[in-house]
């Protein structure tokens, strides 16, 4: 069976105004929403499990009252850090299989392509860990400390996006281990494991909505 483990621990401060940009209207539905149908459209099976701090739950549960929705999905609390969110979300499949496949996907990136869904289940389920990347297309430079700095090549680099993918008793081994600074996304998780992740390509228009501006683009693409 396919999971999505869906993160939506964030406050929205760089969006401005009190309300998380999670729970924000596009094209007329709250970004969540969106979301959750993306993955439903590539798998209408898709065991779905959202991630909402406990403050915010009862707000959700009144947007899915005022909007009609009604896709089944389970809600798991969010934790302290990303880490610690993704950590309550796999616990929540505790009466899945290992061999299962999980996606773990930021809440407030809507427009991640079925194409690019599939692409991770796939690698997923023949290396047991996949993410999305695209290739980089500005020019990148490294600062050091003294703020001195120079360009890199960028074809050495890659953005990563999320979906991130793996089987399920991979995920459950790698969030046992303890807290780490070090771990910036589910894949280095992974990798703390001595794993390997399999890269596959994403979807440009697979942006993370994090600012007001993110959301004058998303307006477009919604349409």
């Amino acid at each position: 069976m396919n999971h999505v483990v869906i993160v939506a621990g964030g406050k929205g401060l760089r969006m401005g105004g009190d309300t998380p940009k999670q729970f924000m209207p596009v094209g007329g539905l709250p970004v969540l929403m969106h979301t959750i149908r993306r993955f439903r459209q590539y798998d209408e099976h898709m065991h779905v499990v959202l991630v909402l701090p406990k403050d915010h739950q009862n707000y959700w549960h009144t947007l899915c009252r005022e909007y009609g929705f009604t896709d089944a999905h389970d809600i798991a609390d969010g934790g302290a850090t990303r880490f610690h969110s993704s950590q309550n979300g796999v616990a929540a499949l505790a009466g899945a299989a290992d061999d299962d496949l999980v996606a773990i996907h930021d809440g407030v990136r809507p427009f991640v392509s079925t194409d690019a869904i599939g692409r991770c289940f796939d690698a997923a389920e023949r290396c047991g860990a996949a993410i999305p990347v695209l290739p980089v297309v500005d020019t990148l430079r490294l600062v050091a400390p003294d703020g001195s700095g120079h360009n890199v090549l960028r074809s050495d680099y890659r953005v990563v996006q999320t979906p991130q993918t793996f089987r399920l008793g991979l995920l459950r081994r790698a969030f046992n281990q303890p807290f780490s600074e070090r771990f910036t996304d589910d894949a280095s998780v992974i990798e703390a494991l001595g794993e390997k992740v399999e890269m596959v390509d994403g979807n440009r228009e697979n942006i993370k909505l994090t600012t007001p501006f993110d959301l004058k683009v998303a307006e477009v693409l919604i349409y």
